[in-house]
């Protein structure tokens, strides 16, 4: 049976042998006190070194599955394994609400897959390529020589110190007080969000937003049980009538919002808009959420505080920050800035999910944005991603033909079709190698079908111009 086991390239050799050997007991073909070939013949056999065979054979007897004679060699364990009826569940009967609405609401699953060789405009991650990977690696070997070990081991809930005050320090920069606040790391702007309905939230409460809004939020809302009321965007944000009208009618728990580079219209909130909102919602006593999405993304115009920065030392806005859009999303680093005493519950909901987020990766993300490196890679990425925004800006007015074009800056533009659907395009453009994301899964209430985000990070001008051009040439056709 040893002739038949072919070894590869991608595994230690000692491991493949070991696993071999074990299979072969699990499965019943080595049987109890059956012996094993000797160290010098096995070597023989697969034409590696004694020593590698030897190195499997300690292995297999430190976990209990052969025992040495002196002089003898090596033979099989008294394995008790026993091969019982076969035992099946139904588990489609058995998934709670939870799990189906989360799989119904998967749109990783749902929607159109990109596959090998297409355009896709899907992604508004940003784009590997502009990722400094020297100085990822510097700040890899500079961190762990300076904590050794012990960064390897649980860190704390809250997160890493070095990293909590570096972005407390960020935090205080874009104009927000921080007396009275503090920070919690988090695995992304996902969990964060997450993390603050689950505190503050029961089934069937009310929450207020923006429409069309991030897909992300909409699952997460609706996970929780919440009833979300959606209201419209003009061209520099929510509409503020519409807004006080739904606020007469209904209480709502929290509101949620994305100031900045809205996902997923790209546009920006006005700062006049801002202090109005933050007025409007004080009068009614709903906490805001604050979405930061992209902000570092400004390409042009002055800078526009967020709403977090307006209310100054007052505790009424939780800000939900994360990296992820910009840089190094593979890590999973994001942070809720909030009132100190809302932070502690919040440690505590995570403690008893996850423990923490990887210290690991917060301690050398830290290194990284502590040496400089952020200040340098977004200066290069504002530099990239303003050109191809300008560039999609101008391949969509002049290949798609639509009723409106939205976009500010980040990551992606959106747009509004006329007399046609947006699926039905994808579909037809899918099949000449370029997909999309249908607006439809932004809307909260089945709207938005004329609609679709075109991200243009990942890929380059050429493919933008003729990506761009065939979703016009379907919108052509489709038309008439």
């Amino acid at each position: 049976m040893f002739l038949d086991m072919k070894l590869d390239k991608d595994t230690p050799v000692y491991i493949q042998i070991k696993d071999y050997i074990k299979d072969m007991i699990l499965s019943g073909m080595l049987r109890q006190n059956e012996k094993l070939p000797s160290t010098r013949e096995l070597s023989s056999i697969l034409n590696v070194s004694r020593n590698t065979v030897v190195y499997a054979y300690e292995f297999l007897q430190d976990e209990g599955f052969i025992y040495m004679k002196k002089g003898t060699g090596a033979f099989v364990s008294d394995i008790n394994i026993s091969f019982e009826e076969e035992w099946n569940i139904d588990w489609n009967t058995r998934i709670n609400d939870y799990g189906k609405n989360a799989e119904s609401l998967d749109i990783v699953k749902h929607e159109v897959e990109w596959k090998k060789g297409m355009i896709s405009f899907k992604s508004i991650a940003p784009d590997e390529r502009l990722f400094d990977v020297d100085e990822f690696k510097r700040a890899f070997l500079n961190r762990v020589s300076i904590e050794g070990d012990k960064i390897l081991n649980y860190g704390y809930a809250k997160g890493y110190r070095p990293l909590i005050q570096y972005l407390l320090k960020y935090m205080k920069n874009k104009g927000i007080q921080i007396d009275g606040k503090d920070l919690l790391i988090t695995n992304g702007f996902t969990e964060g969000f997450d993390l603050v309905l689950s505190c503050l939230t029961e089934k069937g409460d009310s929450i207020i937003c923006e429409n069309p809004t991030h897909n992300t939020a909409i699952k997460i809302m609706r996970l929780h049980g919440l009833k979300i009321k959606g209201i419209d965007l003009s061209r520099d944000g929510i509409d503020l009538n519409k807004l006080k009208e739904e606020l007469t009618k209904e209480e709502f728990k929290l509101s949620y919002f994305i100031p900045s580079y809205h996902n997923p219209t790209a546009l920006v909130m006005s700062a006049e808009k801002r202090v109005e909102l933050y007025r409007i919602l004080k009068s009614h006593n709903i906490p805001i959420i604050e979405d930061g999405f992209n902000e570092e993304l400004r390409y042009s115009g002055t800078h526009v505080s967020p709403i977090a920065a307006l209310s100054g030392k007052g505790n009424s806005v939780v800000y939900i920050g994360s990296f992820s859009k910009i840089l190094f999303p593979g890590i999973r680093v994001g942070w809720i800035l909030a009132d100190k005493k809302l932070i502690d519950y919040l440690e505590s909901i995570k403690r008893s999910r996850n423990i923490h987020t990887s210290f690991l990766d917060q301690a050398i993300f830290c290194e990284y944005l502590q040496g400089g490196n952020f200040e340098k890679y977004i200066k290069k990425a504002r530099k990239v991603y303003k050109e191809k925004y300008e560039f999609a800006l101008e391949c969509a007015k002049k290949y798609i033909p639509c009723k409106e074009i939205m976009g500010e800056g980040g990551l992606h533009i959106f747009i509004k079709l006329e007399g046609v659907e947006a699926r039905k395009v994808l579909e037809k453009c899918c099949e000449r190698g370029v997909i999309f994301t249908p607006g439809d899964i932004f809307y909260i209430d089945g709207r938005g079908d004329d609609t679709l985000r075109l991200g243009f990070s990942r890929v380059d001008m050429e493919e933008i111009e003729k990506g761009f051009k065939i979703i016009g040439e379907v919108v052509k056709l489709l038309r008439i």
